[in-house]
């Protein structure tokens, strides 16, 4: 949920009151006054494979996305190829500042690799240049990143972590997915597919839109439990998945608390999936198992936005230790779903067909019920035969374009269906 606009996350926590006002970014307008700056960072693939319609569709978005920047906005401007230089340096984005802007952009051109690396690390040095402001990158690519080893793109996405929030996007089908994930997993981003050029522009304009409308830099998921419990899952449910697990970090003075970053938020929904697992109590005993909080640090002061408590009762009634909450089974299954994409296109690109079709049966038999959006992409992938058995054929001819799709977007849930 938004900062201070209630509810709770998902696994049976039952929603609190509201907690102050809702934080509201600017929604395409100006931002309000207690909003923290946006400093936007703009990742642009020089390289060689980039020339022609995609560097100048590129350089054409680029323009525009520089003027749907507010004033009070910073931003610069990386020009990536086997390395980095700033194209643009960071200002505030006034309208002479814009102006010089758009001359530097339209002198970008095509040539070299791709280190994404050395991208992102200068994209770090830069926006440091504006602390305690929200730090947004928007990454743009065509390629793989070839022209260095992979622990060298891991480590600088470890110094990036905290830093920098990074949306990653491929246009048209000759990008790894797998290493723009890799990226925008680490940097609290998302990764889509720009299938053209042509609309480069469009997935822009919604990029930034989303954040501008960021008005909290850093908002924490802070679960406490009692001794003798521990948090086994904590997972981003909604808008997409992502695994916040291995992220805990402890709370100082707090023994029983560990925090989960989850990035910049602005006036938004999300729901989380908690698996905690308690010491043994008594049947009819009821216990909290946990108190789940979203924090945040606003000049120096600690802001609780939302909480909520996951009760559980002992029992030894197996149908009702047996029910999984509806949303759990949900997310579960939409986790699910994301998986048996991945692994299915995997099992299909390594010619193993029987495996790729029970993999994508599996994921259309889930998709049928629960999400529209990626049963709509299945079928550009597979015969649907049966749904509700999971049955399919595998299509040929499928084009990359349509795999690519399928597999970027895998990770994007549809949200649990609310009764009334």
């Amino acid at each position: 949920r938004p900062p201070g606009a209630g509810g709770g996350p998902a696994g049976g926590c039952a929603p609190p009151p509201p907690a102050g006002g809702a934080f509201r970014g600017g929604g395409g307008g100006p931002p309000h006054a207690h909003a923290r700056p946006l400093v936007e960072a703009l990742l642009i693939d020089c390289s060689q494979s980039m020339t022609g319609d995609r560097i100048d569709n590129a350089k054409a978005a680029v323009e525009r996305t520089i003027d749907l920047l507010h004033d009070a906005s910073w931003f610069c401007i990386i020009a990536g190829t086997d390395t980095a230089r700033v194209a643009f340096p960071l200002s505030q984005a006034t309208a002479t500042n814009k102006k010089a802007a758009h001359a530097a952009v339209r002198r970008l051109s095509a040539s070299g690799g791709t280190a994404m690396s050395t991208w992102l690390a200068l994209a770090r040095q830069e926006v440091a240049k504006v602390p305690d402001a929200i730090h947004h990158a928007l990454l743009l690519t065509d390629g793989r990143n070839e022209s260095e080893p992979p622990e060298r793109l891991r480590d600088v996405l470890g110094s990036c972590e905290g830093q920098l929030q990074c949306d990653a996007r491929g246009v048209g089908t000759g990008w790894e997915p797998e290493q723009l994930r890799l990226i925008a997993g680490k940097l609290m981003g998302t990764v889509d597919i720009i299938p053209s050029p042509r609309e480069i522009e469009a997935d822009f304009r919604k990029v930034i839109a989303a954040a501008q409308d960021k008005s909290v830099r850093e908002v924490a998921l802070r679960v406490w439990v009692p001794v003798g419990a521990s948090v086994e899952l904590c997972s981003q449910a909604f808008p997409e998945k992502v695994d916040l697990t291995s992220r805990a970090r402890q709370v100082p003075n707090q023994p029983q608390a560990r925090e989960y970053p989850t990035g910049a938020w602005g006036e938004e929904k999300r729901d989380y999936h908690l698996a905690i697992r308690v010491s043994p109590g008594k049947v009819g005993q009821r216990m909290c198992a946990a108190r789940v909080s979203l924090v945040s640090s606003e000049a120096g002061q600690e802001a609780k936005h939302a909480e909520a408590m996951v009760l559980g009762t002992w029992t030894e009634d197996e149908a009702q230790s047996a029910v999984i909450h509806p949303a759990v089974a949900h997310y579960t299954g939409q986790a699910e779903l994301a998986d048996a994409i991945r692994d299915g296109l995997k099992a299909r690109s390594e010619g193993n067909e029987g495996r790729a079709e029970e993999l994508l049966g599996r994921a259309v038999q889930l998709a049928a019920d629960s999400n529209p959006e990626t049963m709509a992409l299945l079928r550009r992938v597979v015969q649907v035969e049966d749904a509700s058995a999971g049955t399919v054929k595998l299509l040929r001819g499928v084009n990359r374009e349509d795999e690519l799709t399928l597999e970027t977007r895998s990770t994007k849930t549809a949200r649990v269906k609310k009764d009334g």
